[in-house]
């Protein structure tokens, strides 16, 4: 169909479609629309009726929306459509550029068409962009408006929330993302109490929080209660039923949309494996908090689930986590180091947090080694990332190691000085 098919008339886009189709007037007339009135609506003497619409686009193998408009689909599909393609484009890793621009013109036109639901989902997605972006508080801003606007369920949508979370720790508010999060597991635990996956993802997310906070016992309590959890039940069928059941309680409540989205997530999950992803994650997790609280033995073995769980296929992120903990628990000072590196290279420049830790792993390799200069300017390079990019407890403990190692060379002043900024990051003393 033409381009130029929105800018036509009515009774022009009538004339084009019956010319080829290859009908004269009469041959398109049917009762109650004569030839006469075809003439005149191709003449834009008339407007036809709709049920003159829906008997010629029948006859002329065309939706009425096409032959009254010159769309395909009606405005608030189209723009569903817009939407979709954008979000799909985003989650491959398209033009961000091109394809923010896009949403905003997206979510322009949802606020003058008054579409409230396609405003809160061009606002997500531009929430998300943010992050990706690294503009944390513009990041916030989207995402608080949409979920302000619209209803958005921490079941459907884990990712906006974790990305929530992970914008308030990049701005130096741990506090808020433990709060939202808490919040998040009450809604999972009121609406899917035996959803194993939903419960493993939202401690996920909380340790996480609560480990940036510093509440470390907090963190590994609820972190190691969900593991549990899913070591107990991570039946697939019974997902699907809990999925079932929720599109019904969403319908009862009035929630349509999340009420189709239920019922094709227990279609899909059907159709799909486990999602091991966020269990590999909840590990990795746990080994960390071990390895904090000096549990190697355990912390090695929550690595060790982890990397089986990631398979072969695991996104260079994840790899790199995986990475950081081997670095931090190998014995050998100059595999240590090797693997290190490894973790730098792998988790890359956009994600400056986990490269600070990356760098925090290889300063401690370097330390073993006797290499104190090198070690001193990585946990320089690493201290600067992790207490920028919200990561400030981290910051603190790679702090005093640095202090120790400087005191060890001898080099009192500078460790005193080191040692200063790790109580003013919020470290505890060394004795």
């Amino acid at each position: 169909m033409s381009g130029d098919s929105a800018f036509e008339t009515v009774g022009e886009r009538l004339r084009r479609l019956r010319s080829a189709k290859g009908l004269s007037q009469r041959e398109l007339a049917s009762p109650g629309v004569s030839y006469a009135y075809i003439s005149r609506i191709e003449a834009g003497a008339r407007t036809p009726s709709v049920k003159a619409l829906r008997l010629l686009a029948k006859k002329l193998g065309v939706s009425v929306d096409y032959l009254e408009t010159g769309r395909d689909l009606p405005e608030a599909h189209e723009r569903e459509l817009r939407l979709a393609d954008a979000e799909l484009r985003l989650r491959l890793g398209d033009d961000a550029v091109q394809v923010e621009r896009e949403l905003q013109d997206i979510l322009t036109g949802a606020r003058e068409a008054g579409d409230q639901a396609a405003e809160s989902r061009a606002l997500l997605a531009l929430g998300l962009v943010s992050s990706q972006a690294g503009r944390a508080l513009e990041a916030v801003e989207r995402l608080e408006a949409a979920i302000a606007g619209e209803r958005v369920s921490p079941i459907l949508r884990p990712d906006v929330y974790g990305t929530l979370a992970q914008s308030y720790v990049a701005l130096g508010a741990p506090d808020r993302a433990v709060s939202l999060l808490e919040r998040c597991l009450a809604d999972v635990a009121k609406r899917a109490p035996d959803d194993v996956h939903a419960h493993v993802r939202f401690a996920t997310f909380l340790s996480y929080a609560l480990t940036d906070a510093g509440d470390y016992q907090r963190a590994a309590e609820v972190v190691t209660e969900e593991l549990a959890r899913a070591d107990e039940d991570a039946d697939a069928y019974t997902r699907v039923r809990l999925y079932w059941s929720m599109s019904r309680l969403a319908g009862i409540e009035g929630q349509m949309a999340e009420s189709l989205e239920y019922i094709r997530r227990a279609i899909t999950l059907l159709e799909t494996t486990e999602d091991t992803l966020t269990l590999a994650r909840a590990h990795l997790l746990a080994a960390n908090i071990e390895f904090g609280q000096g549990e190697k033995t355990s912390a090695r073995r929550h690595v060790k689930l982890a990397e089986a769980l990631l398979g072969s296929s695991a996104e260079k992120l994840d790899v790199g986590m995986v990475r950081i903990l081997q670095a931090h628990l190998e014995d050998e000072p100059g595999r240590a180091v090797e693997i290190a590196r490894e973790a730098v290279d792998l988790v890359g420049e956009y994600n400056p947090a986990e490269r600070g830790a990356a760098v925090w792993a290889l300063a401690g390799g370097l330390a073993r080694q006797g290499k104190t200069d090198a070690a001193s300017d990585a946990y320089g390079v690493a201290v600067d990332l992790l207490a920028v990019h919200g990561r400030r407890t981290d910051a603190a403990v790679a702090c005093r190691e640095w202090a120790d190692l400087l005191r060890r060379a001898g080099r009192i002043e500078e460790a005193e000085r080191v040692q200063s900024r790790a109580e003013s990051l919020g470290a505890v003393s060394s004795s």
